[in-house]
């Protein structure tokens, strides 16, 4: 096992702390922020990320909205779950489920970015919560085609399984460049405290475990299978430079349901809400206003 990064050492200056708490629930002690007032907006983000991604965002969200935002589990701070079956799709959605319901948190409008809008989505079919909208940014929400669909998932079960790996990649990333390169390959430009922040989570192994073993459990046949039958209102916010999730996707989605809704957000990449967090702050207020949670300004 793995140590989880310090809080009091490796999270003292972590962005927007003073709304940090610890929960515990079904054996994981969980990382979460809150702040503001308002409708419930619930920021789930993707894998090998945390709540420090949320850093610029959630403050302007919560002039308008009661934003809650975690580390998903093995994530951040979060604790990691006890098996891997805990890192799946089906098994965070179930696990964040259950915090939600110790919380007595009721969803009005959810946000995932990449991974973490399949997690928002399987949990909205399973009808686990039942916001106004779902809000994709850049969402994996789909299995990859092509040879990286048959070698990503397999590849990261072989290093998932063997422990010195991601103590190696952890490693890794502390040399000049490595961590700059994994941005870089988002389409993304961060400035240098968002690429400090990250640099702090991709030397911790217990973090890199975590993303890896995620990755390894990268199932998403099943949520594509039961797609069409999702009831609650998609929005996917699409950044043009994207290159880890293609724009292209966003196209077999409305494949599978018709009723999608695309919003092309220019010039930006993966992790846009990091890059320009004032112009998806606007999208989501929009998006709640049409749905009713917002009055229009």
């Amino acid at each position: 096992m793995y140590q989880k990064p310090d809080w009091d050492i490796e999270g003292r200056d972590w962005p927007n702390r003073e709304a940090s708490r610890f929960v515990e629930v079904c054996d994981l002690r969980w990382h979460l922020q809150q702040m503001g007032a308002g409708p419930i907006l619930l920021l789930v983000h993707g894998t090998g990320s945390a709540t420090h991604s949320w850093r610029d965002l959630a403050p302007l969200l919560a002039k308008d909205f009661t934003v809650i935002a975690l580390d998903l589990p093995g994530h951040g701070f979060t604790s990691s779950p006890k098996d891997d079956e805990g890192l799946s799709f089906p098994g965070m959605a179930t696990s964040l489920s259950a915090l939600l319901n110790t919380l007595g948190v009721t969803p009005d409008l959810v946000l995932g970015h990449s991974a973490g809008a399949a997690i928002l989505a399987r949990m909205c079919l399973n009808h686990c919560i039942a916001p106004r909208a779902l809000i994709s940014e850049n969402g994996a929400l789909l299995p990859l085609r092509g040879i990286a669909g048959h070698w990503f998932a397999p590849a990261a079960r072989f290093i998932a399984t063997h422990p010195l790996i991601p103590r190696f990649l952890a490693w890794r990333a502390r040399i000049a460049g490595g961590v700059q390169d994994l941005v870089d390959s988002t389409g993304s430009r961060l400035d240098q405290r968002g690429m400090d922040l990250y640099r702090r989570l991709v030397t911790s192994p217990a973090h890199v475990a975590a993303a890896v073993g995620m990755m390894a459990k990268w199932d998403l046949e099943p949520l594509e299978r039961d797609l069409p039958r999702l009831t609650t209102p998609l929005i996917m916010l699409v950044a043009e430079r994207d290159t880890t999730v293609s724009p292209d996707e966003a196209r077999r989605v409305r494949d599978l349901l018709p009723s999608l809704e695309v919003v092309t957000i220019s010039g930006l990449g993966h992790l846009a809400h990091e890059e320009e967090p004032a112009t998806v702050a606007a999208l989501v207020h929009s998006i709640a206003e049409r749905f009713g949670l917002l009055r229009p300004e």
